[in-house]
Order: C-alpha cells, then sequence, then structure tokens
C-alpha cells in the first residue's frame, strides 16, 4: 500500500514496538488489582457518555479492560494476542501493525459513540489480530483445549460464524462493533483476497482446461487391440484383457471373445 509507505515516512519514528506485549502488560495489571479489590475495571472502561463528561482517558485505558472468563482462558487469550500480534508485527513491520490496531481503535470509537449509553468492548479488536493471524498463517496449528490439534483457518472460520450470527440475531450496538472490526480486517487484506480469488479462478480454470483437453492429448489406459477404440474415445465401453492370450492384450467388449489369441513364441 503506497498510502501506508507514506505515512509510515512521515510518522514512523511514533510507532510503538511490542505494542501487544504492553497490553498486555497493562490487562494483567488491571486484571489483578481488580481481582484483588483495589479497583473497579469499570473505571476505565469506555463509557461515551462518561467521556463526554470529561473522562477522556476512558478512550484509551478500555484497551487494558481485560476478558471476562475464567483465569485460565483469560491467561490463554493473552499470550495468543501477545504471540499473534508479534507474529503480524515480524510480518509486516512495527508501522503497519500500529496501524492496523490505530484504525481498529479508531473505528471501534466511532461505533461506541453512536451508543453513549452503551459500555464498548475491546473484544472485536483482538478478534480482527486473530483473523489477520489467520489469513497469513492458515495451517498453523492450536492445541483446542490444550489437548486436541486443530488448524488455525478451522477457528478462523467459526469465528466468522459467529460474527454472521452477531450481525443476524445481535443489538445494533454489538451489529457495528463487529462491522468496526471486520472494516479493519478489509482495508488491510481486501487486495490479499482479490488476489487469491483470482489465482484460485485461474487455478481451477486451467484444471478444467486439462479435463476438457482432446482425447488425442492426453494418452489412454485401455486400447483396443484388434480396433484401437479407446476408454478416451468410448468410455462408456468396458475394456478387458484377454486371459486366454500370451500378451498384455486389451480388448473392447466386441472384439473381446472375437480375436484370434496371441501365443508366446519360443
Amino acid at each position: 500500500m503506497d498510502v501506508v509507505k507514506q505515512l509510515e515516512r512521515i510518522f514512523g519514528r511514533y510507532a510503538i514496538p511490542n505494542l501487544s506485549l504492553y497490553l498486555v502488560i497493562g490487562q494483567v495489571f488491571f486484571w489483578s488489582v481488580s481481582f484483588l479489590g483495589f479497583f473497579e475495571i469499570e473505571r476505565i472502561a469506555l463509557l461515551p457518555l462518561a467521556v463526554l463528561q470529561g473522562e477522556v482517558w476512558r478512550m484509551l485505558t478500555f484497551l487494558l479492560v481485560p476478558p471476562n472468563a475464567h483465569p485460565v482462558f483469560i491467561a490463554f487469550a493473552w499470550y495468543l494476542f501477545w504471540m499473534m500480534g508479534g507474529a503480524l508485527e515480524s510480518h509486516w513491520g512495527v508501522f503497519r501493525y500500529n496501524l492496523f490496531l490505530l484504525t481498529g481503535w479508531l473505528l471501534t470509537m466511532v461505533v461506541a459513540f453512536l451508543f453513549p449509553y452503551h459500555y464498548a468492548t475491546n473484544l472485536f479488536l483482538a478478534g480482527s489480530v486473530f483473523l489477520a493471524f489467520a489469513l497469513l498463517n492458515p495451517d498453523f496449528e492450536m492445541l483446542l483445549f490444550f489437548i486436541l490439534p486443530v488448524k488455525i483457518k478451522w477457528l478462523a472460520l467459526i469465528q466468522w460464524i459467529g460474527y454472521g450470527y452477531t450481525l443476524v440475531m445481535g443489538s445494533w450496538s454489538v451489529r457495528l462493533a463487529v462491522l468496526a472490526a471486520i472494516g479493519n480486517f478489509l482495508l488491510f487484506f481486501a487486495g490479499d483476497i482479490i488476489n487469491r480469488i483470482r489465482t484460485g479462478r485461474r487455478r481451477m480454470e486451467h484444471q478444467a482446461r486439462a479435463v476438457a483437453a482432446r482425447p488425442d492429448e492426453r494418452e489412454p489406459r485401455h486400447r483396443c487391440f484388434a480396433c484401437g477404440k479407446t476408454d478416451l474415445t468410448h468410455p462408456q465401453l468396458d475394456f478387458r484383457y484377454c486371459s486366454q492370450c500370451a500378451g498384455e492384450e486389451c480388448y473392447c467388449p466386441e472384439h473381446l471373445g472375437n480375436h484370434p489369441h496371441t501365443v508366446e513364441k519360443t
């Protein structure tokens, strides 16, 4: 993307390396103090109405709100986000990965302020990181429930199905939050997806041409020793080998019982 390169030349020096790690550390800290009863997570969550009343820090601190789940699954989610974010940063470079998260943050903010009385979540922004990693590494294997190996492309498919269900059944605030995450993903991967579709279509067209090639351009598996008919010119015929002939001659049904048998020369 030429635009990204231009932005990197101007703002690249402001990019933050290891941004995923810092976000995870922040979430670990706030989860810990909340778990110990020293802090209420709602004070850093994104509530647009509170932002309009002066609590502007919420626009950034909501990124540090930890997932709401069992501690084991929270730790696993932190590990995945750190690992996948680091992989994307290595693949794209620091600036482009920062830009990916920044774009998702901006889209999430826009959607959030459409519903000022509802808390916004960072869940779908993290989901866009997962989808980006899955698209770039479709055969990466994960241990589901720490036991069953499964390729990440199938987990990404499940997530897409879940997004589709949410778009149909969810509230408008959640629907738009999902669209923000999908929009962030498409802004960075639309070109790659289109190229993959074109490549797949060309491959299918090539295979179709190979299948539809003229019979004389392909080698037949069976050819009648008497008349020359083949399984390509007459695919409806059942070709057999004569058990009374000394060689490996193949015959069509018409000549299988009506041909001079060959004998082995001595």
